[in-house]
């Protein structure tokens, strides 16, 4: 392969630095890609913008960061002696265990070399004449590439309301995302929070337990179920371990790359008792696997308002006052539409006497003051605002990097009625441009660590080939594109996920193109496919 070679730019400053392949992200797919690129024999730098490794759980260190994937699913499935090194202390990792585990396989793997952080990709454009995408940064390196490859994640770009005054606050502000890495103390304080997506439910009992009074802004109440979460159980983990390639085999062809009980029937195939039994059965499990108790809660809307008014009873027995409860339970969406959170004494919360619930439904916001937070209803005075408003998922990153492909076309504009991708991999007049669980794949909707390594080997076995070949560049035929996207729709438009004024649609940002990104055909179907494609010589992709 190429070695890396400096060849330097018309500044007196300017270097441009080149690799077969430059990675952007320095998450656990940048890690991994970066891993198998090594293994072939490629050179290739790992752009990161942080100061370390970790991508999502480097930036989000709010107080009770911790997956919802149970932490034995949330590990890469290589190699065996990496897994029996590694313990994890609870069901569910904590954000800054999962960063250590993150920064235990850089370390052990040599990785840190070839990464570059406190670098911001700024741009990306195709060469035609020379095959090869030229990335710049935000600081004076320049770097040339035959592949580009974007691990920037699908949750990645903070989401800060536009509101009137957001910049006239003069107490302190916080967005869960972009969180101090030293300890924010709201002893004494009173705080305002704002949103009660995965992220507010996971920081407000957190931050109620340590703020003086807390004022939690609810803009859409989500349904969460809670996790049961605790020490992980030795013998738990040692069941796992020896027969971990067994569960992960399971995992990788099952609907949603995890190890749950998927039962194929209908809620309607038992009787009520029955239905209420499994109901309570999975209750007491906790996490996901209430969500596939049977198969037609996320097909049929009266299967699925049966769930819902489960999960609501099980709010108002958790409340203690009537009126709140009723304002935390989702009405406007079926259940599971949104993303289903977990959460330990969420609900509980709102018991405390420090703490008070806003609907912002009912009154909104009208705009930030130099105090606090003014509604409809009232002005706020408080310390501290904490925004925990989400992100701009999918696209957001993709975007905020000026990506051009041939003859100069910005991938903002192609995808400015939403992304059109082949596979969720690569977009067609973006050669050798890979997006690791891109808008059109599994991802979100899936367990990420199933999904990620499942990218990373397709993209890997592409490179490989590709080099074997003597190929120069890949990308998706149009024709191939717009099949896919129309595929993708039509599952999705086969359940009541389409519903849902959701994030997976774009809902949340105003002015963004609404269409259903993720890929809910299930992570084994679409895992199937990937592997047809490549068997029959990358079927749908031009080889140039």
């Amino acid at each position: 392969m190429a070695d890396e070679m400096e060849s330097h730019g018309t500044s007196a400053d300017a270097v441009t630095t080149e690799f077969d392949a430059v990675i952007v992200g320095a998450g656990l797919s940048g890690v991994y890609m970066l891993h198998r690129l090594r293994e072939l024999g490629l050179t290739a730098r790992v752009l990161e913008a942080g100061t370390d490794v970790g991508g999502t759980w480097y930036w989000n260190r709010y107080p009770g960061a911790r997956c919802d994937t149970e932490s034995m699913f949330y590990s890469y499935s290589w190699p065996e002696d990496l897994r029996e090194e590694w313990t994890w202390s609870s069901r569910y990792p904590e954000q800054h265990e999962i960063q250590g585990y993150i920064s235990h396989v850089t370390e052990r793997f040599d990785l840190r070399r070839d990464m570059q952080f406190e670098t911001r990709v700024t741009r990306a454009a195709f060469d035609e004449t020379a095959k090869r995408w030229t990335i710049e940064t935000d600081g004076p390196d320049t770097f040339s590439a035959r592949f580009c490859i974007m691990a920037t994640g699908c949750i990645t770009k903070p989401n800060l309301p536009d509101w009137e005054g957001v910049d006239s606050f003069e107490g302190e502000t916080y967005h869960t995302a972009r969180w101090p890495k030293d300890d924010v103390d709201f002893t004494g304080k009173s705080v305002a929070v704002i949103g009660t997506g995965s992220t507010g439910i996971q920081a407000i009992p957190m931050i109620a337990a340590r703020a003086e009074e807390l004022t939690v802004f609810q803009r859409t109440p989500n349904f969460s179920i809670p996790a049961w979460n605790g020490p992980l159980d030795p013998r738990h983990e040692r069941k796992i371990k020896d027969n971990y390639d067994k569960y992960w085999d399971m995992a990788r062809w099952s609907s949603t790359g995890l190890m749950f009980e998927i039962r194929e029937r209908s809620l309607f195939d038992d009787s009520e008792e029955e239905r209420e039994r499994e109901f309570e059965r999975r209750w007491a499990q906790g996490g996901f696997s209430f969500l596939f108790a049977y198969s037609d809660i996320l097909t049929d809307r009266k299967a699925n308002e049966e769930v819902a008014e489960f999960v609501r009873n099980k709010i108002r027995s958790r409340v203690d006052d009537p009126e709140v409860a009723e304002t935390l339970c989702p009405r406007s969406h079926p259940f599971a539409t949104t993303r289903l959170c977990v959460d330990t004494d969420y609900y509980e919360t709102y018991n405390r006497d420090n703490v008070t619930l806003i609907d912002l439904r009912e009154t909104p916001i009208e705009a930030v003051t130099p105090s606090g937070l003014s509604t409809t209803d009232a002005q706020f005075n408080v310390d501290a605002i904490v925004f925990a408003t989400g992100f701009d998922n999918m696209t957001g990153a993709l975007f905020s990097i000026d990506i051009r492909g041939r003859s100069g076309e910005a991938l903002k504009e192609k995808w400015a009625a939403g992304p059109r991708t082949y596979l969720g991999i690569g977009t067609a007049g973006f050669p050798n441009l890979f997006t690791i669980t891109g808008p059109g794949s599994p991802s979100v909707i899936s367990n990420m660590m199933t999904s990620i390594e499942q990218h990373v080997e397709w993209v890997a076995d592409c490179l490989e080939h590709l080099t074997s070949e003597g190929v120069e560049t890949i990308e998706p035929r149009v024709e191939a594109e717009d099949d896919w996207v129309e595929h993708v729709n039509k599952v999705a438009n086969g359940t009541l996920f389409p519903e849902a004024d959701s994030w997976y649609t774009g809902a949340n940002i105003p002015g963004k193109a609404r269409i259903f990104t993720p890929y809910v055909g299930g992570v084994g179907t679409y895992r199937k496919k990937c592997d047809e494609v490549a068997a029959m010589g990358y079927d749908g992709f031009v080889l140039a």
